[in-house]
């Protein structure tokens, strides 16, 4: 089992930026695959980025290329989500999630692939 909690959650006005965390604990975080997902209201939770438990791949939602990078901190058991330019579009509860994996390279971007979720962090951005 992982529990994982998100923080740095928060509102912040348009062209700000905000750097996500997600604690993890229970299990060694070093062999999970991470993502980070959000949802705004009324639409479906949709894939923000990806990282592989190495940290050597990463993958973005066509949403985000270019204005989020993920990474991740194994010794504090940590991922991050650093989000610049951010847009009132970008106003979503967001996600991290944990997916045990044999391969170091190997990142998930589908909802059903994670096993564990965190409870969730909201994120306004202001125009």
């Amino acid at each position: 089992q992982v529990q994982l909690v998100e923080s740095g959650g928060g509102l912040v006005q348009a062209g700000g930026s905000l750097r996500l965390s997600c604690a993890a604990s229970g299990r060694t975080f070093n062999n999970y695959a991470m993502g980070w997902f959000r949802q705004a209201p009324e639409k479906e939770r949709e894939f923000v980025a990806a990282i592989s438990w190495s940290g050597d791949g990463t993958y973005y939602g066509d949403s985000v290329k270019g204005q989020v990078t993920i990474s991740r901190d194994n010794a504090k058991n940590t991922v991050y989500l650093q989000m610049n330019r951010l847009k009132p579009e970008d106003t979503a509860v967001y996600y991290c999630a944990a997916k045990p994996a044999i391969y170091g390279g190997t990142y998930y971007t589908r909802i059903h692939e994670y096993n564990y979720w965190g409870q969730g962090i909201q994120v306004t951005v202001s125009s």
